[in-house]
């Protein structure tokens, strides 16, 4: 079982409830009642701490090694879910992932970065950090959507686009600013959900959408808080106070209104109940899509350049 330091003393509460659970089973009704109670008291603990936590502590728990990555939510949300390949100029960037899927009857695009659960997989989709042909991929697959009327959803988890010598060689910036520019102006409803991590321009390459959306316990940033503390501190020893100063959870990035709204993960997080948080994110992507339809192609382009103009924009 995989434990964050913050989830050690829930944990150590959950193995003794086990066993006076095991000691209740046709046991007196005193026993059974001090299994209540602590039931109760894990719920509190729970509550406490998930609803207390740092900076710091979200983005561990974005990083959860058990934490459901964007196929996970794929499968999970769609019936028949058939994934497309290849940015027909390079190559196929197994870190984006992308391709035809039906909620409720309703035919979706969707594409997100994928992570890997082993080395071997960690290896094969380059830890959710894709190449500019990735980008491309995903701007290719955004066209078709748009050619047959379909709705597009994005699931953003990523350290970043990838940093290395070659993806620069094959445009990096251009494909990340290219998807920027033509996904101010797709015709078709666009919802982004940051589901993991969001750094830089690696999450913002398909962040450009109607909604944005954050998971409770995603963060959203130009950067890392580990980069960010070797940048300012020369060291990595000061990344609890960067993710303090970077303002990087969802609370702080809707008060701040850089995003649209806060989907709500299940008490302990998305990866203890991966069922329930699938569902609730399947409610948000139909909510959603069912107010954009109501608006004409042209209403929901400038109300995303309006949108994104007004971010940072301050009125003395």
């Amino acid at each position: 079982m995989n434990l964050l330091d913050f989830e050690k003393p829930i944990a150590e509460l959950e193995s003794k409830l086990a066993d006076m659970q095991h000691l209740a089973d046709g046991s007196d009704e005193s026993v059974k009642k001090a299994v209540q109670a602590l039931e109760k008291k894990i719920t509190n603990l729970k509550k406490e701490t998930f609803e207390n936590l740092t900076g710091w502590q979200r983005v561990q728990l974005s990083r959860h090694p058990d934490r459901p990555y964007t196929q996970d939510y794929i499968y999970e949300i769609t019936s028949d879910f058939i994934e497309l390949h290849g940015d027909r100029t390079v190559g196929d960037d197994k870190a984006m992932v992308g391709g035809l899927g039906t909620i409720d009857g309703q035919t979706f695009m969707l594409i997100g970065q994928q992570k890997g659960r082993n080395t071997k997989q960690r290896q094969l989709r380059n830890f959710g950090m894709a190449n500019p042909e990735g980008y491309r991929k995903a701007l290719r697959l955004m066209k078709i959507a748009e050619k047959f009327n379909k709705p597009i959803v994005t699931f953003i988890d990523t350290p970043g686009a990838f940093p290395g010598l070659e993806a620069e060689e094959r445009g990096q910036g251009e494909a990340i600013a290219r998807n920027l520019k033509e996904m101010f102006m797709l015709k078709v409803p666009v919802i982004c959900i940051i589901v993991g991590e969001g750094a830089s321009g690696g999450a913002l390459g398909i962040g450009i959408g109607d909604r944005v959306l954050m998971l409770e316990n995603s963060w959203y940033s130009v950067i890392s808080p580990e980069n960010c503390s070797a940048i300012l501190w020369r060291s990595w020893d000061f990344k609890e106070q960067a993710a303090e100063l970077l303002k990087l959870s969802s609370k702080d990035m809707h008060s701040l209104k850089l995003i649209d709204g806060i989907v709500k993960e299940p008490l302990g997080g998305a990866h203890t109940d991966v069922k329930a948080m699938s569902a609730e994110i399947k409610r948000v992507i139909l909510e959603s899509v069912n107010e954009l339809n109501k608006l004409t192609p042209q209403e929901r382009i400038n109300q995303r350049i309006e949108k994104f103009c007004a971010m940072g924009v301050v009125k003395e």
